[in-house]
């Protein structure tokens, strides 16, 4: 019996003593030790209690051995769920509840707070520090480094993903070894990545863009990765001379065109720029051409679906252009009202079918069927429109999700937030342009009265919401623009405040 995935990306590299993963502490694991400890850490799982299926929910910070974690949940057959480090107590609780994970892995810091937390769901805690210590891989380091893969096909599942939605309640994307591995292959081919190329690391590693995309190709191609803790543009500036890759989103770029130190002669043995998990200003991809040479590649996907499209590798990457559908996937536009595919150059829904698309939302078989249909095409709530040519432009968003520096950030959870306090009558949350971030996150609040102000409605939001969620700014208003049918207008609020 086979394991699609771990077949695939790890157990290739069983007796490769190249570089796999060079970290922050100067420190790099070779793909052989990487082989090792990813057969310890599922040791480790299976010892605490995980089958074949089991959730393995992960909070902990970007280290080395959260990589590796990620290979053992695969090779042992459970399910790899990442949450953002950035969410709070009272948001993990939904998180946990809804997978019914047999593990929980969080942040030494968190454990007193974590293990609280799980009572009530039997989840076993443990910890993995930035510092690399925790208990999860004090034991690892006394497990065997050899461990019998658990067989798992193409359509078991291998990753849950948790994306919300403006109802506020999260949905989780369940992901197949298929679907990640098809997206995985896809790219790596289309991006031409191989083992000569060396990846700059700066993304989170709790979402698609930085886990599946990143590191998936990087383990498929056998390439080396400089594995950095976060975005810092010293590091970024001194690892290009010796890489050949970087993924980011908008906002590195646009950092990057600050600093001097970008230049021609700096870039001049790199190979790629990719740009995902926001929409990339076309003034922002013309001034990185003029200043290093390089047309940043940009691509467009999201948590359901791993990658849709990308501009080409060979060939024009236009601005403002998501480029075309990978091979395999397929794309069609249409009318959002009756589903019917639209002619070439008419703007509409965004659909895609191929070996990427998702399983379904996990406890949600209504909300599943809302979105994917009987015929395998899933509904992405993006609005669109396709050339002639094929390529795909992102003309806007059918609901009203904010991205700014690369999350996604859904209004109705915060707007639910706000309601709740005492004094609210209503509020409003809608995005903004911003020229580092993409989109600023700002909140019309309608008072009872006027016993609140505005830090005090910030003070009372701040603990219950991640941060990369809070309202940069709260407008206090007498009313809320409506059409004629009651519905807020959004747009009215946006055009309003966008400066």
């Amino acid at each position: 019996m086979t394991n699609t995935l771990y077949d695939a990306l790890i157990a290739p590299h069983s007796q490769s003593e190249r570089p796999f993963l060079a970290c922050d502490d100067g420190k790099t694991v070779s793909y052989a030790a990487f082989v090792k400890r990813v057969a310890q850490l599922a040791y480790v799982l299976v010892n605490a209690g995980v089958s074949p299926g089991d959730r393995v929910v992960v909070q902990a910070p970007k280290v080395a051995d959260a990589i590796a974690l990620y290979g053992a949940a695969v090779q042992a057959g459970a399910v790899y769920l990442p949450l953002n480090t950035a969410y709070t107590q009272a948001e993990l609780s939904y998180f946990i509840e809804d997978a019914s994970p047999q593990i929980v892995v969080c942040d030494t810091k968190d454990e007193t707070a974590i293990k609280e937390l799980c009572v009530p769901f039997g989840a076993t805690v443990l910890t993995l520090g930035a510092d690399g210590t925790g208990s999860l891989p004090s034991t690892a380091d006394q497990a065997p480094d050899q461990f019998e893969t658990v067989p798992r096909g193409p359509n078991d599942l291998a990753a849950l993903l948790y994306t919300s939605g403006t109802t506020g309640r999260s949905k989780g994307a369940m992901l197949s070894h298929k679907n990640l591995l098809s997206n995985a292959r896809s790219l790596t081919d289309l991006w031409e990545i191989t083992d000569q190329d060396r990846l700059i690391h700066a993304l989170p590693i709790f979402h698609t863009h930085g886990l599946f995309v990143a590191m998936n190709t990087s383990m498929l191609a056998g390439a080396e990765v400089r594995f950095m803790s976060a975005f810092k543009p010293d590091m970024i500036i001194a690892e290009i001379p010796k890489s050949t890759l970087l993924m980011g989103v908008p906002t590195f770029y646009t950092r990057l065109l600050d600093d001097p130190r970008m230049t021609r002669a700096l870039c001049a043995d790199m190979r790629l720029f990719v740009s995902g998990s926001a929409p990339l200003l076309a003034e922002t991809h013309t001034a990185f051409t003029q200043l290093t040479g390089h047309h940043i590649l940009e691509r467009y996907g999201m948590t359901e679906t791993n990658m849709i499209t990308s501009n080409p590798y060979h060939g024009d990457r236009i601005a403002g252009t998501v480029g075309y559908p990978l091979p395999g996937t397929e794309v069609i536009i249409t009318d959002p009202d009756t589903g019917a595919p639209l002619p070439v150059g008419e703007i509409g829904m965004i659909e895609v079918r191929g070996d990427n698309v998702f399983q379904g939302y996990r406890n949600m078989p209504e909300k599943t069927a809302e979105e994917l249909r009987e015929n395998g095409f899933f509904m992405t709530g993006d609005l669109g429109i396709q050339a002639d040519d094929g390529r795909i432009s992102i003309v806007g968003r059918q609901k009203d999700l904010i991205i700014s520096g690369g999350y996604n950030i859904y209004p109705k959870e915060i707007e639910d937030v706000i309601n709740d306090i005492d004094g609210v009558l209503e509020s409003a949350v809608f995005g903004v342009p911003h020229p580092d971030f993409g989109e600023s996150v700002l909140a019309a609040v309608v008072l009872e009265d006027n016993s609140l102000n505005w830090e005090e409605i910030a003070a009372l939001v701040e603990p219950l919401l991640a941060r990369f969620k809070h309202p940069r700014r709260y407008i206090i208003t007498y009313a809320l623009p409506r059409n004629t049918m009651g519905k807020v207008q959004k747009n009215v609020l946006r055009t309003k405040h966008s400066a």
